[in-house]
């Protein structure tokens, strides 16, 4: 088992992939998050779920704001270049946003790398998100 979103002659095993959705014209969001506990070889998926945009706008533009200004790899799914094995997709009608890809990262190099602030700025999302999973409702 290749640990990591970065495979190499294993699979990889990101820690966790996290897709948010806006659908156009609605105020929630759809969320699914796949989780890997440590030391499982597999993610746990849970089925979608929402969150009332209302509820948590400032983290719901926060979390948008943040992507907006972020890299990503290039080509995609290369390199993990914010080097925290999480993957997020986010898609609405202004922003469609991916580190990664489903399968993780083809453990290639990337033309493209995260600065320190960038990499600080992925770790905010990233808790953004957790907080978000942890308000959303099936």
């Amino acid at each position: 088992m290749s640990a990591g979103i970065t495979g190499g002659f294993a699979p990889p095993t990101p820690d966790a992939i996290y897709t948010i959705t806006q659908p156009k014209g609605n105020p929630s969001l759809k969320i699914n998050a796949a989780e890997r506990p440590h030391g499982t070889p597999s993610l746990q998926s849970f089925a979608d779920k929402d969150l009332t945009a209302d509820e948590h706008t400032h983290l719901i533009d926060e979390l948008h704001s943040i992507l907006k200004t972020l890299p990503t790899e290039s080509p995609p799914g290369s390199e993990d270049i914010y080097g925290l094995n999480i993957g997020i997709a986010w898609g609405s009608d202004d922003l469609e946003w991916c580190n990664g890809s489903p399968q993780g990262c083809s453990g290639g190099f990337s033309d493209v790398k995260a600065t320190d602030e960038e990499k600080a700025k992925f770790q905010r999302a990233v808790d953004i998100i957790e907080e978000l999973v942890g308000h959303a409702k099936a």
